[in-house]
């Protein structure tokens, strides 16, 4: 679905800032949905089931919540990468060249993308996966859109900037065979690993994206592409896991 999403490109066609700004808006809204009704609130059911109700499980939620979002903070702090229009970001580094160090923004960003994805899948097979993967998926499109008009704006050609988009992506998978692996090794890992994949979401939501999207004067279409992102996703989740 990334390399979906970064198809106009090779036909020479860019979509506006505006229009960019408002599928950029439409993925934060997946992720947001996703991260509360497909990962909080199961992960606190199911973290309710080995030790009751009251506030071990709540504790438990809120603890891996923050660890998500701190071990991708970590990451933006470790690793160098750089925005599409706020720059360069973490240690600095003159030998990458700049295409890499916008894989390496991105792959920040899909990294709790495929967590989420393999933990859904992990605790509830295809119901708990499905409407997951469905709902990233979508909002991959809009991400590798971004991607590959940034790299077509630094004067690389259609072909290569699709081809570095769809790279992008393939970071997923693998941190969705991390995560359905942890949580298939132990019935108490299964809330620490869905808490853990929200926050880092979250983190992305509100560290990059939203930033992204309300920095060029777009966001009233930004907010109108969250609000369907949010609700297309708890459709999703409501009629597939159903």
């Amino acid at each position: 679905m990334t390399a979906v999403g970064a198809l106009p490109v090779l036909r020479g066609h860019v979509p506006s800032l505006a229009t960019r700004d408002t599928l950029l808006g439409f993925a934060a809204g997946v992720m947001l949905a996703a991260s509360f009704f497909s990962l909080i609130l199961p992960a606190l059911d199911h973290a309710a089931q080995s030790h009751g109700r009251g506030a071990i499980p709540a504790a438990i939620v809120c603890v891996a919540i923050l660890l998500g979002m701190g071990a991708i903070a970590a990451l933006n702090e470790v690793l160098p990468h750089e925005h599409v229009t706020s720059g360069r970001e973490g240690p600095i580094s003159p030998a990458l060249r700049r295409v890499w160090l916008f894989i390496i923004a991105i792959t920040i960003h899909n990294i709790p993308e495929g967590l989420a994805v393999g933990v859904g899948f992990g605790q509830g097979g295809m119901s708990g996966g499905l409407p997951l993967g469905i709902g990233i998926g979508l909002q991959n499109m809009p991400e590798g859109l971004a991607v590959a008009v940034a790299l077509r704006g630094q004067g690389y050609s259609g072909r290569r900037s699709w081809a570095v988009a769809a790279l992008t992506g393939m970071v997923e998978p693998l941190g969705g065979l991390i995560g359905a692996a942890v949580v298939s090794v132990s019935a108490l890992l299964l809330p620490w690993g869905m808490a853990f994949a929200a926050g880092a979401m979250l983190y992305v939501i509100s560290h990059e994206i939203i930033p992204e999207t309300h920095r060029s004067g777009n966001q009233n279409r930004a907010t109108l592409g969250l609000a369907i992102g949010l609700v297309v996703m708890l459709f999703l989740d409501v009629t597939l896991a159903g």
